[in-house]
């Protein structure tokens, strides 16, 4: 198991400081990102939270699994590597035939 953790279900109103302060009563937290939408600059839902040792991090996972942030159930687990997809492809014109 590695340190940093996904945390999913989070209130649209969540920042980094946040999430930093809601896990580090489970250890030092060496970094917390809320991902954010560029468009509208509100909150996605979900973040990372890197923890300063693994047994931070399960502490955390066993902490805050479930735990209720505004009325939503938190989800946390292991951070997984990104899935590999296919490029996007948009603009004007792309493959239709304009």
């Amino acid at each position: 198991m590695g340190n940093k953790l996904y945390v999913g279900n989070l209130p649209y109103s969540f920042r980094d400081s946040d999430m930093e302060q809601a896990f580090s009563q489970f250890g030092a937290v060496q970094s917390a990102k809320v991902m954010m939408d560029r468009d509208s600059g509100r909150s996605k839902g979900f973040g990372f939270v890197e923890m300063g040792s693994e047994a931070e991090a399960k502490a955390a996972i066993e902490g805050m699994n479930g735990h209720d942030v505004g009325g939503r159930g938190l989800v946390v687990n292991e951070a997984r590597p990104m899935e590999p997809r296919a490029p996007r492809s948009g603009g004007y014109g792309g493959n239709r035939g304009y």
